[in-house]
């Protein structure tokens, strides 16, 4: 596929080999989140944002596997260091019971204790220096807070968001606010409370209304719930803050910058553990590194995923339990080539610099869709490729989902009615020129 040519091309979605297949999978799969009728064929002719399905429709992928394959489709910076893989079995072993050499990885490959060195070096500035990989999104923030809780000596207290969504183990289930489906009839672990996420990237503590600062300004509802007299939770028995700096399953809310200084001025006056979710907006999705460098955040453990193919929680030495066996997991640290996969992509990242590249086509499709102006767009907004579009309500939205993914263009929708455009970081202006021009038709159709 030539990059530089390629265009969505649809005859008809999904076709008879995709419904044939989507059948035999539904046979044994458990219900889940399936959103499209989408198969793709992973032998067929692939490029950056561009992907053919197994009747022969090309697609212009905009949602990155939902952040996971922040690359795109066949890219070589990847692909090409790949190649040098010797490959062996097994390519997952028990990465926290045993270590792999770099020569079994071939020339100049990195391993795990590669892809760790280079967690360490892009949390520097927070001073974290050390790292435990798992599998997941969920894994890291489950060790997360269970390494908050042992610096806290049991602390048996939790500070989460409306709207948070942290993963779909017992866990993370606990901290999750986004929608009741996500918990309903599921045990939950004690202590965990919730105060308002900001939805006002704008807002100042004065103009705030979503709830999170109270009385005009002059204090926060977290500070009123840890205040020694007027309080009813003592920050004593409070083991961590855990945040997504944009929430994702949310809605896509990019909070405003009173709201990170307050929390980060309550994290400090509390000597409280913030863990930062950076699992959808990690790795260069902003602009940055990570989404809290935009604002005066200091996380004390960052949880990353996704882009990284494999799980991760970052913190310090100090935060870590010094006990051997207090953490461990039979494959964390073990997927070999998931660990390769994902220092390889922090390599290309940084030396094609595509952050800044992420702000710069983030930029041209907010403004592309504003300039345009549809009436049934109520909201345009991004931090870099981390982008959303608000429909009037959920049916809209989803008609839009639809008419985007008849044209060829697959997107994804969060919150209630918001969509969320997850190009691959390396995406070119001619592709977001299309996706806006796919977007803006689906959105003058189905509304």
């Amino acid at each position: 596929m030539d990059r530089e040519t390629a265009e969505p091309r649809v005859d008809a979605i999904p076709g008879p080999r995709a419904r044939e297949l989507v059948d035999r999978h539904h046979e044994v799969a458990a219900p889940s989140t399936y959103v499209f009728d989408f198969v793709w064929d992973r032998s067929a002719d692939a490029a950056g944002p561009f992907c053919t399905d197994v009747d022969g429709n090309v697609l212009l992928d905009f949602t990155s596997h939902v952040a996971a394959a922040p690359l795109g489709y066949d890219n070589p910076h990847v692909l090409d260091r790949l190649r040098e893989f010797d490959l062996v079995d097994p390519l997952k072993f028990a990465g926290q019971d045993f270590y792999v050499g770099g020569d079994a990885l071939g020339d100049d490959l990195p391993d795990p204790a590669g892809l760790m060195e280079r967690l360490v070096d892009l949390t520097a500035d927070y001073g974290l220096d050390t790292v435990f990989l798992s599998n997941s999104g969920a894994e890291a923030v489950e060790n997360a807070v269970k390494i908050a809780h042992d610096h806290a000596r049991g602390a048996p207290r939790g500070v989460t968001f409306e709207g948070a969504f942290h993963g779909r183990t017992l866990g993370a289930l606990s901290l999750n606010r986004s929608k009741a489906v996500h918990r309903r009839r599921y045990p939950e672990v004690p202590g965990v409370f919730d105060v308002p996420f900001c939805t006002d990237r704008d807002c100042t503590p004065a103009t705030c209304d979503c709830g999170f600062f109270l009385d005009g300004g002059d204090t926060s509802r977290l500070r009123e719930k840890l205040h020694p007299v007027r309080g009813n939770v003592d920050p004593d028995e409070v083991a961590y803050v855990i945040v997504e700096p944009i929430q994702g399953e949310g809605g896509y809310r990019i909070p405003s910058d009173a709201f990170a200084a307050e929390l980060r001025a309550l994290v400090e006056a509390h000597d409280l553990t913030l863990i930062v979710d950076e699992i959808q907006s990690g790795l260069g999705r902003t602009g940055e590194w990570w989404a809290s460098d935009h604002w005066d955040l200091d996380p004390d453990v960052v949880c990353t995923a996704k882009a990284l193919r494999v799980g991760a929680t970052v913190a310090s030495r100090e935060v870590f339990p010094d006990e051997r066996s207090r953490l461990s997991s039979t494959w964390g640290g073990g997927d070999v080539l998931g660990a390769a996969v994902g220092a390889l992509t922090i390599d290309a990242i940084d030396e094609h610099d595509l952050m800044d590249n992420a702000v710069a086509r983030g930029r041209q499709f907010v403004e592309t869709i504003r300039d345009a102006d549809p009436d049934a767009v109520e909201d345009v907004r991004g931090k870099g490729l981390m982008l959303a579009v608000d429909l009037p309500d959920r049916d809209r939205r989803d008609a839009v989902q639809t008419a985007a993914f008849e044209r060829g263009l697959l997107l994804l929708g969060c919150g209630t009615r918001t969509l969320r455009i997850l190009p691959p970081l390396d995406v070119r202006p001619r592709e977001i020129e299309l996706g806006c021009d796919l977007l803006l038709s689906a959105i003058a159709d189905a509304t």
